[in-house]
């Protein structure tokens, strides 16, 4: 089993920064990467962004393309979610994942932490 804790999240102006952290613990070697998914009220969640513990590939939702940042800290068992010039439209509860292969199944999810932008 691999848990994950959310942490970071909050009420914030437009254009704010918020640095998310997702803490993950348990059978962690079997981890391939991690995501970032956000659901806003009324939507699907969707996907944010991903980097793999190895190497540090990373991808991102072309929505926070140039504007959020993914990093793993390999020796603590976290990643993070850099977000800068925040919008209304971030505003959704975020969640972090853990695949465990390179097909990119996501497994583990955490309990999501609460993003809140205003205008």
């Amino acid at each position: 089993q691999v848990q994950l804790v959310e942490s970071g999240g909050g009420l914030v102006q437009a254009g704010d920064s918020l640095r998310l952290s997702c803490a993950v613990s348990g059978r962690t070697f079997g981890s391939y990467g991690m995501g970032w998914f956000r659901q806003a009220p009324g939507k699907e969640r969707e996907f944010v962004a991903r980097i793999t513990w190895s190497g540090g590939i990373t991808r991102y939702a072309n929505s926070v393309e140039g504007r959020f940042t993914i990093a793993r800290d390999n020796a603590k068992n976290a990643v993070y979610l850099q977000m800068n010039s925040l919008k209304p439209e971030d505003t959704a509860v975020y969640y972090c994942a853990s695949a465990t292969s390179s097909l990119w199944s996501y497994n583990y999810w955490g309990q999501g932490t609460h993003v809140t932008v205003s205008s």
